[in-house]
């Protein structure tokens, strides 16, 4: 009986894998003939974006070809696959792993480079079409954007290499916490928060970004006789390195900041090896004085305070945060150089 399952197991591996293989090249090929189909109509229209009698060219074609292959060409669909010519005809080769709804997604990202992000990220952590939908609308790339170590509004975040280079780099603010379908009032306890993050914890692997590993929840650290519990403990592999997250439901502390800087310097001493990279320590926090963190901490400090929203944050929200970060690091640059 044994070696009859292991048999079918055997084989019902072989018929996964051929069946994946099947859906991969139909999915190439399906989007490689989309690709193609909005190439010929943007050139028969002369190779302009905007033709004036495209829209009943393209009524004509969807007629004609409904009628010879039924469904999939309707002139919404045509004009997606125009659409998606005309975005991806001038940047570079289009990529297997991705599928069509991947693409149509993609397509109404207008900023280019945030476009480019997407497609980079949503290959790399092999994003389904539901993950990548969310990290657009959570403005994933926007919030990347305003990092506080000075790179904040930075003209380029798409290349992979440049996204990596130091821990200021993983670190979002905010971080997009809708997912938990908790209250946005602070009616809950940090433990409840916790064991929210837990039973979701594949949804914020994903809010947190790429490489990112869960190793613990409560870890206990000992020394001089004395007991502290780390609330969640991550290790990241691209960068090398322990990341502890705290997290706070009140008004953030001078002390929750030395609490997380004494973390980091217990992990960075006892327990990080010699090949990993100095820790990285995130108070997740409701929210937080900007000069309590810049007066609290040194300035080579690897400890971080980010706000968690239990929403997803409106365009305009975010812009008009953006702006004030930005106002505020023009400011600092100004009082530094006086």
């Amino acid at each position: 009986m044994e070696l009859e399952k292991e048999i079918v197991n055997d084989i019902r591996n072989i018929v996964y894998q051929a069946r994946d293989k099947v859906y991969q090249v139909t999915n190439n090929t399906m989007v490689q003939a989309y690709y193609e189909i909005g190439r010929t109509i943007v050139e028969k229209q002369g190779g302009k974006e905007k033709a004036e009698y495209g829209s009943d060219l393209i009524k004509t074609i969807s007629k004609e070809l409904s009628a010879e292959f039924g469904t999939g060409f309707k002139v919404s669909s045509l004009k997606d696959m125009r659409q998606f010519y005309l975005t991806f005809s001038k940047s570079h080769a289009l990529r297997g792993e991705l599928s069509w709804t991947h693409y149509r997604l993609l397509m109404r990202v207008e900023n280019e480079k945030a476009r480019n992000f997407y497609e980079e990220e949503c290959v790399n952590s092999n994003w389904s079409t539901r993950q990548l939908e969310r990290q657009i609308h959570s403005f994933y790339y926007e919030r990347l954007l305003s990092s506080k170590d000075g790179k904040t509004m930075k003209d380029n975040l798409s290349d992979e290499d440049e996204l990596l280079k130091s821990p200021s780099d993983i670190i979002k603010d905010p971080y997009v916490l809708e997912f938990l379908g908790l209250p946005d009032q602070a009616s809950f306890s940090e433990k409840e928060l916790e064991s929210a993050l837990i039973s979701h914890l594949q949804k914020f692997l994903l809010e947190l970004g790429r490489g990112f590993s869960f190793i613990a929840r409560q870890k206990r650290i000992t020394f001089d006789g004395r007991h502290f519990y780390i609330d969640l403990l991550f290790y990241n592999y691209l960068l090398k390195c322990f990341v502890i997250i705290d997290l706070k439901i009140g008004d953030l502390t001078h002390q929750d900041l030395g609490q997380m800087q004494m973390y980091v310097n217990y992990y960075e001493e006892k327990v990080s090896s010699k090949e990993d990279n100095p820790p990285i320590g995130i108070v997740l926090c409701v929210d937080k004085s900007e000069s309590l963190v810049k007066y609290t901490l040194p300035k080579n400090s690897n400890v971080y305070a980010s706000r968690y929203k239990l929403y997803l944050p409106s365009e305009e929200e975010l812009r008009r945060e953006l702006h004030k970060e930005y106002n505020l690091l023009e400011l600092e640059k100004t009082i530094g150089t006086k």
